[in-house]
């Protein structure tokens, strides 16, 4: 499978924010991604977090599951 990082850049409380995900290269609809993480003071930061993960992902012999399913197991 190939996975794709997405980053974007919003408005939260009148500060510059940054998101970043994980998510299948052929998802078309990027609702229900494998991992995320919200609130990053910059675009470096989001990236970092992503790649982090990304290495973790690739070390990792667990299935990866979507943040939907994660939260059905917990």
């Amino acid at each position: 499978m190939k996975l794709k990082v997405r980053v974007v850049h919003y408005r939260c409380q009148g500060r510059d924010c940054w998101y970043a995900d994980i998510d299948d290269a052929e998802d078309r609809q990027p609702d229900d991604p494998y991992w995320y993480a919200d609130g990053c003071r910059s675009q470096a930061e989001a990236i970092t977090l992503a790649c982090t993960q990304l290495a973790a992902l690739e070390q990792s012999d667990r299935p990866l599951t979507r943040i939907s399913e994660s939260r059905v197991a917990a």
